[in-house]
Order: structure tokens, then sequence, then C-alpha cells
């Protein structure tokens, strides 16, 4: 007998499904890494202003953060396979939208519209693995491998976009999506299942546009917080975005479908899982950026030589994302997240010894272990928030799950790299040379990256001093922030363990 032939397995056409189902979130992490690196060329032609470029990188994750509810909703009313169809088509068109760009306005507006449509790659994906893989250790694998492939569009990002930028323009980053895009239009209709929620009524109208506003004023506000600090504005954002997040879940108690089952938040296996989630994201988010900082920066590399030491770190993510499923035929899955939380703690406190000779070795070494830990996590987190979900409400939890994940990210930069910044302003407040100019000592008190551009037009000597005293304070305030992430993963690993212990796992 076939696998496809034996009840609740999954047969070739499924795993193969699978495939095609990886593919636009690959796209999906690549399009977050490789603006970063096209920002030198796109800045010498399309000439934008500060605020502009700003709204160039950051308005993609915004859009995807407040549109992921409504689009996880969107798929479970008109049908999942057809909302990733319609969201492919849509990410491959504004591709070359953004490609082309003629102005910044241009690519402004196209990255808004990029957001939009990535917003339906995730839940639309999670949900029909949902749908497809009815084995429990299969659908466990089935999301390692969804999890992985997030992974290595962020390890292939970097490095495919560093080739390209060297042989072609910024926009030809964009153009990757096209040829994905059309191959997931042709196969998703023969290898992809179609589900809807037979019994759902119409999008609410109002709850959609609440539950975008309030995720953009969080994102915004926690982005702005990290970027200049504490102030009026990310406060004010913040806290609108909390109230307009509590009239949003005041109307769907009213509502007889609402966007989101408020109710779903009352089982541990969501609610924990969906908090675990987010501080793990929020430990490798905020690590990500500053490691990326610290090869560039401090070690002196080049973006493509920073792509391929930090690709070790996406090889071991992927591979242990998929063995997941083996470790918990062994350990109930609430033992593995939290020994999973526990490693990533100890690859943080390993990375508090950065300022060690041995620098290079501490961060590669580190954020391989942290990317071992950090990955069944994820899975686990992952497969427990969907299937603690009726199956019409796959699509919903996916995108509260990918929600919480965003939130995490935007946290972890915002928490972590404010903590930072005050660390490394403290430190060089009292290393900067005398003589220093004062522009040039008000913008190496800012950041490492103005210290860097500055201290090249100074004379040699007091350049050198200056760079010098920025890459110190930059690694120190590194090593501290370290030992707080350590201190947020081992709670994380407290709660995975008390509030999921006692949930009787899925058998797998």
């Amino acid at each position: 007998m076939t696998s496809s032939e034996v009840p609740g397995k999954a047969g070739t056409r499924e795993w193969i499904g699978l495939a095609v189902i990886a593919l636009p979130c690959v796209i999906y992490s690549m399009d977050l890494m490789v603006l970063n690196l096209a920002v030198p060329q796109l800045s010498e032609e399309l000439k934008p202003s500060a605020s502009q470029l700003l709204w160039i990188i950051d308005i993609y994750g915004f859009f995807v953060a407040g549109s992921l509810i409504i689009m996880g909703n969107l798929g479970d009313r008109i049908g999942r396979r057809k909302l990733l169809m319609i969201g492919a088509l849509a990410f491959g068109a504004a591709s070359v939208f953004a490609a082309f760009s003629s102005s910044a306005a241009m690519l402004i507006m196209a990255r808004a519209v990029l957001g939009v449509a990535g917003a339906t790659l995730a839940p639309s994906t999670l949900s029909l693995i949902r749908n497809m893989f009815h084995d429990p250790t299969e659908r466990t694998t089935a999301i390692g491998i969804w999890v992985a492939s997030y992974s290595i569009g962020g390890a292939v990002g970097p490095l495919f976009g560093g080739l390209l930028l060297e042989h072609f323009w910024w926009g030809s980053v964009f153009l990757v999506n096209v040829p994905i895009m059309i191959l997931l239009l042709i196969l998703a209709p023969i290898l992809l299942p179609e589900f809807r929620d037979p019994a759902a009524t119409r999008l609410d109208i109002l709850s959609a546009a609440l539950s975008l506003l309030a995720v953009l004023a969080v994102i915004y506000g926690l982005k702005q917080f990290a970027e200049y600090g504490a102030g009026l504005r990310p406060l004010l954002s913040v806290l609108v975005g909390i109230v307009l997040a509590y009239v949003f879940a005041r109307r769907q108690r009213q509502l007889a479908d609402p966007l989101i089952d408020l109710t779903l938040f009352r089982r541990p296996a969501f609610s924990a899982s969906l908090t675990v989630y987010m501080l793990g994201v929020l430990v490798a988010f905020g690590f990500f950026l500053f490691i990326s900082q610290y090869l560039q920066l401090v070690l002196g590399m080049g973006p493509l030589e920073a792509g391929l030491w930090t690709a070790p770190s996406g090889l071991v993510f992927m591979l242990s994302s998929m063995l997941a499923p083996r470790f918990v035929r062994k350990l109930h899955p609430a033992y593995v997240m939290a020994g999973g939380l526990a490693v990533a703690a100890l690859a943080c406190l390993l990375l508090s010894l950065v300022g060690s000779s041995y620098g290079l070795a501490v961060v590669m070494s580190g954020f391989v272990i942290l990317s071992l830990g950090l990955a069944p996590v994820f899975t686990l987190a992952t497969d427990f928030v969907v299937t603690s979900a009726p199956p019409e409400r796959a699509g919903a939890a996916a995108a509260i799950s990918e929600t919480s994940a965003e939130v995490g990210g935007a946290l972890g930069i915002a928490l972590l790299g404010s903590i930072m910044t005050a660390i490394y302003r403290g430190a060089m407040s009292a290393a900067i040379p005398l003589d220093t100019p004062p522009y040039a000592a008000e913008a190496a008190l800012g950041t490492l990256g103005g210290a860097v551009a500055v201290a090249k037009d100074l004379p040699a000597e007091i350049g050198a001093t200056l760079l010098a005293s920025a890459r110190l304070a930059f690694t120190d305030a590194l090593a501290t922030t370290a030992v707080i992430s350590a201190v947020i993963a081992v709670a994380a690993a407290l709660l995975a363990i008390l509030m999921l212990r006692r949930v009787e796992p899925v058998a797998h």
C-alpha cells in the first residue's frame, strides 16, 4: 500500500505541494533582506530624502504586519489557495513596478503593495499545511520545513542580492520574485487543495480597518522608538494602537462571526505558544541586526562577506527546524521548547564574550547555537497555535501567529536596540577625543555607523582614536545586551514549561 492510500497520511502530491508552498516563503524573507544592500545604489539614482529612504525600507514590513490578520481571515472566507494565487499575482506585478521605479515616491508605493501582497503568503501557506497534512508527525515536519524556508530566504537573500548588485542595477533584486511567482501560479491549481470555511460570512470591514490601524500604530511606534529613542510621537503611536486594539477586541465579542475568535486566547496551547514565539523572535531579530552591524562596522566586512559568514547559522536553523518532530517523539513539546530556549540563552551568554580576542569565532559559534536552539521553538510553537484552532479558522490562527512574530521582531529591535544605544552613548560620551570637531562628535555619539562615516574625514590620528573608541563601545553594548537576551530566553523557557507541560500533545 502506498503512502497516499494510508488514511491520514500525505502522499507524493502533498510533499511536492509543500515545496511549492515553501517558494513564496523564501521570496518573502528575501525581500525583507535584499533592499538594505541596494540602498546605496538606489539612493544615488532616485535621490530620496532621509524621510523617504526610511519609508522605502520600512513600509514593506509595516504593511505586512498590518495586513496579516485581514488576509488570514479573507483566506478562510474566499479560499486559501485562491488568496495565495491572488497574492502571488500582486506580488509579481508590484515587484516589476518596484524594479523600474523612477522616483522615491513610486518605490514607496510599490513597496506598500508588496507588503499587502506579502501578507497573503504566510497565513495562506501555513493554513494550507493544516489541511494537507493530517498526520501529526507529518504536519510538524511540514511546519518545520515551512519555518526553515524563511531561514533559507534570510540566508540566501544577502548572498544573492550582493551578486546581483555587483553586475546589475538596484532594481534587479526585485525581479528575482517574478519567475517564482509565475511558477507558483502554474503549480498551485495542480498541487494545492482549496479550502474555505463554508459557514463564513462577509468580512467585517470595520474590524478589518481597526486591526490594520492598531497593528500599524504599534509597529510604527516601536520603530520610531528604536530609531529616535523615547519621545512623545512613539509613545502616542503605541498608545493609539493599544486603544484601537481594545476597541477591536470589544467589537469581536459582539459579532456572530468575528475576525478573531477571542476564546482561542483562553487556551494555554494558543496564548502561551504565541507569547513564547514572540519572545523567541524578539531575541532572534534583535541579534540578527546587531551581529550584522558587528561584522560590517566593527570587523570591516562588506555585505557579501558578512552574508557568507552568517550563512552557516541559516543552514543550522533549517536542519534544526526539520528535526523538531524527532525530538517530540520522546519528550513533551513543552520540554523541547524550553530546552531550545535554554540553548538559546547559553548562546547569548557565549555572545557576551564578543569583546575577547576571539570575537569573530565567538559571534559565529554563538549565532549557530542560537539558531540551533530557536528553530524547534518556532516550529513547535507554530504547530501548537495552528492545531489548537478549529480547521475552518486555521487561516486566522496562522495570521495571529505571524502577527505576534512581527510584533516580537519590532520589540526586539526597539527594546534591545534602545538598550544598546543607551550603553553605547554612555561609553562614547566619555571616550570621544577632546580635539574632535563638534559635528563629528555628534555623529559618533549617535551610532557606530555615524562614527565610521566621519572618521574617514578626520585627521588620521583623531579618526583612528574615535573609530577605535566607537567600536569598543559598540562591542561592550553588544555584550551587555546579550546577557539581557539570555534572561529573556530563560523567562520564555519557564513560561513554556509552566503553561504548556499540562497541555495534552497531539500524538507523534
